[in-house]
């Protein structure tokens, strides 16, 4: 059964009938919303418990109330659901039975009454996400019986997730006018989550038990008052007698309850008692305790499900590379609770594996971390705590998923975090003092198998200077921006297209000290980069494609990830490092890295600063001879111009790096030795810093399984195209091997794109995008997109500007070369665009007409009909610049053969007969 999800309704102001009203609660979610003139009114309907006695007590229930029953046993609770469930089934009540727990049923079956079973290990937000739907779907005046709450921490692991289900349940439930009872067990939930029901609840009431013997001891009753209400009653017949004896009522209490408000045991969320008891594991272990040794793998199993996550093949790797000790050291730098996130979980298992290789002294290489983990139930706490949960629930629906999103992100931005976890944060900053730190998602599915979300969260740095409170200030933001991204666009794009828009995406956070040293005013470290243990782009016959690859920069990795205007990473083939690739005729000059991305500790700012300007810098650079060389052109060039006072030009080439020096060999060793304890290939995240003494020191920042492509069936194979049906042609310059055929081209004109105004540009993108999100799918209307330079960069003076929501539904993407308007692709090998085009299967080409072995007919494009208008008639002003082949139009189809072995690819047509 599908059922809808909708948002929730806060309720604030008050309801009444002729003779009675009640007001909001002082305390909880039911504050938040304000009708109409502050105050919404409406009919109140009273109810039974099926207990006359205890309805005399209560006052009776209302339309509307949720009911909390604090119990010893499922039994005692048992006892009061069934005089009510039976009364409501008398009243010909709709009864629905929320069934979750461990526990036997509450309910006995009965033909009145409908069971709905719910999986709370499907998580938080999906667990909540199904009570909201079934409560929207069955409507107003329901009764609902729930299975205990407690049971719920046997999935979720915290009590603290508990208080935020019931506090997302209960005020809609309160809307919905239904009446819900809910029920704890004595003892067993921390005093805060006890705290929050009693604030959002309506009633709670305790129930003691003794032979025979019933009482009732009401906590909280909403909006109603008597002058023994609130004391001990005790179950005489029909009767609940309040016990106005201080002897008797004193008895009483201290018989039952065996805790007091000072219990050390009861101020502990359920999480941290499950941490005290592996400590004391660990310490029985250390003692030499064979019970304690016995219990270990139990430990182990259930601290990773807590932690790190739901995928059985993270978990598998967490169970052997993860020992107890690593669990509890986790939990030591983890701030609230919850799962760490797949980006903390790559790093931390990358780490491990590497300190287990018995072949290899990986101490000597490896730069240690000192990270922090924000978890995964901080993000839904604060969600539920700034009102966020009814927007959250709306978003989630189909019509509204991304209209929605924009207000959700305002929201967040807008929130506040709670004060138990500011101090954490404040004491998270004092440990770091002035060091740069990076706040980066880590969100449940990112970094996991079949899904990396490269880049389609935030990383925020926190340059990290100032006073206390204006560095707090700053990381507070860097924290909400990145819960934000959670909504972008792109992220949303990219979870609809994976098949993830309903899936469980829990946001952790991984905060890192940032790799580097000081020089003069900036920080940054000596290198950064991304490498991959295959290498899709072999661009000579003799490179081994399992050798690997990098991406490597001279500064902050932001370089090496993201797609940037006028600048060439150094690609490196770790088989063959001192070969370049072939970047369209373009030498190391041309093509090198002209930019450093460093943070400015004056402006507090992320910048990016010339690459001349480096060597001026003091203390200098380590290493520094291994990089770069004086560019003597330049040097010259100036001197005939008489401009001698500028700074020395330099060339970053890394020759003596790559063909000196030990880095190579050790690169290449590491992403061996992932990819083989992974059983998977792997790209990672790196920084490198020199010692005074020349040494090497590697910080592995991320490593997450490789996305790669999949070569689909040839069901084309064995035609040989003519040559003046070849719409183009290369040798390299792709990505994969593959077969295609395809229905459609967007083709973005160089020469009518290169004479448009930069804004003009811009509109450009935006059509491609629309063009982009139009009916059909990649499976119906698989559509080849060709355009001048680069997609996706941030400089349309580059190439077109697009976004990955943009272009996520594009089967083949198509970059070309024009070198008098300077748009040059660029084979971005393990940045987040690369990524985005392998997890989604894009299929990628580079051309470079002019180039030995390219063909590139244009003539073919340029005389085709152009069905721009028809798509979308009020864009049809564009039709110079943007131009759509539809080729079922013109009976033929579009094919794309790409042959790794030989290396060659040629896109040709032909008639559809």
């Amino acid at each position: 059964m599908v059922i809808p999800c909708w948002g929730t309704f806060v309720f604030w102001g008050t309801r009444s009938n002729s003779s009675q009203s009640r007001s909001a609660p002082p305390h909880g979610p039911v504050h938040n919303m304000i009708g109409k003139g502050d105050e919404m009114v409406s009919t109140f309907e009273r109810a039974s418990t099926g207990l006359p006695g205890l309805d005399k007590v209560l006052d009776q229930l209302r339309l509307g109330d949720n009911v909390v029953w604090q119990v010893d046993s499922i039994d005692d609770y048992r006892h009061f659901v069934e005089p009510f469930v039976n009364q409501a089934l008398a009243e010909n009540r709709r009864v629905i039975y929320m069934r979750f727990g461990q526990h036997p049923e509450i309910i006995k079956p009965h033909p009145g009454v409908s069971v709905y079973r719910l999986d709370a290990r499907s998580g938080f937000e999906a667990f909540s996400a199904e009570v909201h739907a079934i409560a929207s779907t069955e409507g107003e005046g329901v009764y609902y019986v729930f299975d205990c709450l407690s049971d719920l921490l046997s999935a979720w692991a915290t009590d603290l997730m508990i208080g935020n289900f019931f506090k997302v349940a209960c005020p809609y439930l309160f809307e919905l006018n239904t009446i819900a009872y809910f029920t704890v067990l004595r003892g067993r939930n921390s005093y805060q989550t006890i705290a929050r029901i009693r604030d959002t609840t309506q009633l709670l009431l305790e129930v003691y038990h003794h032979g025979q013997e019933f009482y009732v001891h009401p906590l909280k009753v909403w909006n109603r008052y008597s002058p023994t209400m609130f004391l001990p009653h005790v179950r005489i017949g029909k009767d609940f007698v309040p016990i106005t004896s201080s002897f008797q009522a004193a008895n009483l209490l201290t018989r039952f309850q065996s805790w007091v408000p000072g219990d050390s045991g009861r101020k502990l969320d359920y999480w941290d008692r499950v941490f005290l008891k592996a400590q004391e594991l660990v310490d029985g272990i250390e003692q030499g305790d064979p019970d304690a040794a016995e219990q270990e793998k139990e430990m182990v199993e259930q601290l990773c499900k807590m932690m790190i996550g739901r995928d059985e093949r993270v978990l598998a790797l967490a169970r052997q590379y993860f020992s107890l000790k690593d669990l509890l050291h986790i939990r030591n730098r983890l701030i609230g609770s919850g799962f760490i996130g797949g980006k903390a979980v790559g790093m931390l298992l990358a780490r491990n594996m590497l300190r287990d290789d018995p072949d290899y002294n990986w101490v000597e290489w490896l730069e240690p971390h000192d990270s922090f983990y924000v978890g995964s139930d901080v993000y839904y706490t604060y969600l539920v705590e700034n009102d966020c949960w009814k927007l959250r629930m709306e978003q989630k629906e189909e019509d509204h998923y991304f209209s929605a999103a924009a207000k959700l992100r305002a929201r967040i931005l807008n929130g506040t975090l709670p004060d138990t976890i500011r101090e954490q944060f404040h004491q998270m900053l004092e440990y770091f003092g002035q060091s740069p730190i990076i706040v980066r998602s880590s969100s449940l599915l990112e970094d996991s198998f079949g899904n990396a979300f490269a880049g389609k969260y935030e990383s925020v740095f926190c340059v990290n200077q100032g006073t206390p409170q204006e560095r707090f200030v700053l990381f507070e933001e860097a924290v909400k921006k990145v819960y934000a991204s959670t909504v972008s666009e792109d992220a949303l794009a990219y979870r609809q297209q994976r098949g993830l828009a309903r899936s469980d995406e829990q946001m952790a956070l991984l905060v890192q000290r940032v790799s580097g040293s000081h020089h003069g005013n900036y920080f940054f470290p000596d290198l950064a980069g991304v490498a991959m243990s295959r290498n899709p782009y072999t661009w000579s016959k003799k490179m081994d494609p399992r050798a690997g690859v990098l991406r490597l920069v001279l500064g902050l990795g932001t370089r090496a990830v993201n797609r940037v205007e006028n600048d060439y990473p150094r690609i490196v083939a770790l088989d063959k490092p001192s070969l370049r690739p072939d970047w369209g005729g373009g030498n190391s000059q041309a093509s090198g890295q002209r930019w450093v991305d460093v943070l400015d500790t004056v402006m507090n700012d992320l910048d990016t600063v010339p690459l001349e300007d480096i060597p001026r810098l003091q203390p200098p650079v380590q290493g520094w001879h291994l990089l770069a060389v004086k560019d003597y052109e330049a040097i010259e060039e100036r001197r005939r111009s008489g401009r001698h006072n500028q700074s020395e030009p330099w060339i970053l080439t890394f020759d003596r790096l790559l063909g000196n020096s030990p880095f190579p060999s050790v690169m290449r060793r590491m992403l061996h030795t992932l990819e083989t304890y992974y059983r998977y290939p792997v790209d990672i995240e790196f920084t490198v810093n020199f010692s005074a003494d020349g040494g090497i020191q590697v910080n592995l920042l991320q490593c997450r399984p490789l996305q790669t492509g999949k070569k689909s069936d040839k069901d084309g194979e064995g035609i040989k195209p003519v040559p003046e049906h070849i719409l183009f042609a290369t040798r390299g310059n792709f990505m994969g091997g593959t077969l295609l055929s395809l229905k459609r081209i967007i083709y973005v004109q160089p020469d009518a794109y290169g004479t448009l105004p930069l804004s003009d540009r811009y509109q450009v993108a935006r059509l491609v995008g629309e063009l982009n999100r139009l009916p059909g799918d990649r499976a119906s209307m698989p559509t080849m997109l060709i355009g001048p330079g680069r997609w996706g960069t941030c400089s349309p003076s580059l190439g077109v500007p697009v976004t990955f929501a943009e272009i996520c539904n594009i089967a083949v993407l198509v970059e070309v070369a024009v070198q008098k308007d300077g748009y040059m692709p660029e084979l971005s090998f393990g940045t987040h665009f690369f990524q985005d085009l392998v997890e989604t299967q894009i299929f990628y080409v580079a051309l470079f007409p002019g180039n030995e072995g390219v063909v590139f007919n244009r003539e073919l494009l340029e005389l085709a009909p152009n069905s721009l208008a028809k798509l979308l008639p009020s864009h049809d002003k564009w039709d110079p610049v943007i131009k759509v082949i539809d080729l079922a139009d013109l009976r033929q189809t579009l094919w794309l053969d790409a042959d790794l072995v030989s290396n060659n690819l040629v896109c040709y047509l032909s008639s559809v007969s």
